[in-house]
């Protein structure tokens, strides 16, 4: 089993996807960009990839988001895991953080360290990085030891730095949404997430809680109140949202998607006739996944 994440060695998404009770099975693929991760299942390169898809400080991945939503059609979530993020600031050897005059960061690492950078290293210079991996290998390249970077415990490991200062979120109790995603049913994956059946099949008695995923846009949407139409299918029929967001269409100003995350499986009949009868309000309504919440 094929399973890409965000690289190189040492992101916050290689820590869990380690932490996966069936890593061990794995072969591990470091891809570029989470755009590259989405796209890598897409075409088979990997068979499954972990990817961040929400921050509790920071919200939503607009990459992954943006990828699922025009990018493919046969790309679905098929599990989610939570997992602490907890980021170091690390350097290629011991040094005052007086003697920094660089911090290299992934933008989300360094927007949930924000007060930690701006009270501990006012005139340090952040510097973006593709990945708090490769933030950590930049600084770790850096003989003269005026640059740190944002990162992982692991990613000290593997490229020689050591940790100046731990825990330096904003919030402690800092946590990322990890989902697992798959090539859809029909399209050639044996994929079936850890642990898990298959939601459109659930045995009698199954007492597992689900969680389903979805997009739409369209049809009626610059009208006024055909939001509140749309969402009152879910409310209607008892079912709970757990997540609504709007993203660009890229269609020009006022044009927009909702992604949805709401309680339950497609197979669950509430839910199903909720989808349905969102269908007669929007032009496009596409299911995301439905999968085991963690």
């Amino acid at each position: 089993m094929r399973a890409g994440f965000l690289g190189p060695a040492g992101t916050f998404s290689h820590e869990a996807l380690l932490l996966d009770p069936g890593a061990e099975a794995f072969e591990l693929v470091a891809l570029t960009t989470l755009h590259e991760a989405v796209l890598a299942v897409h075409s088979g390169h990997v068979d499954r990839a972990l990817v961040p898809i929400e921050n509790s400080q920071e919200g939503s991945v607009n990459p992954v988001l943006d990828a699922l939503a025009f990018e493919t059609e046969d790309v679905v979530i098929v599990g989610e895991r939570l997992h602490p993020v907890h980021h170091c600031l690390l350097a290629p050897s011991p040094v005052e953080l007086a003697g920094i005059r660089t911090v290299v960061s992934h933008p989300q690492a360094s927007a949930q360290c924000a007060r930690f950078l701006r009270e501990a290293l006012p005139e340090a210079v952040v510097v973006t990085a593709d990945s708090t991996a490769d933030a950590v290998r930049r600084a770790g390249a850096d003989g003269g030891g005026s640059t740190a970077a944002l990162g992982t415990r692991l990613a000290a490991r593997l490229y020689g730095c050591v940790v100046l200062r731990e825990d330096v979120e904003d919030d402690p109790e800092n946590e990322t949404r990890f989902v697992w995603l798959g090539r859809a049913e029909g399209s050639g994956s044996r994929f079936r997430p850890p642990g898990a059946g298959n939601p459109t099949r659930r045995p009698a008695g199954d007492v597992t809680c689900w969680k389903t995923a979805l997009i739409f846009w369209g049809a009626g949407s610059s009208g006024p109140g055909w939001l509140v139409r749309c969402l009152s299918e879910f409310a209607s029929r008892g079912v709970n949202l757990t997540r609504i967001e709007s993203r660009p269409r890229r269609q020009g100003i006022g044009e927009y998607m909702f992604f949805l995350d709401l309680a339950g499986s497609e197979a669950d009949s509430a839910v199903a006739d909720a989808i349905a009868g969102l269908r007669a309000h929007a032009e496009v309504v596409r299911v995301l996944g439905s999968f085991p919440a963690a």
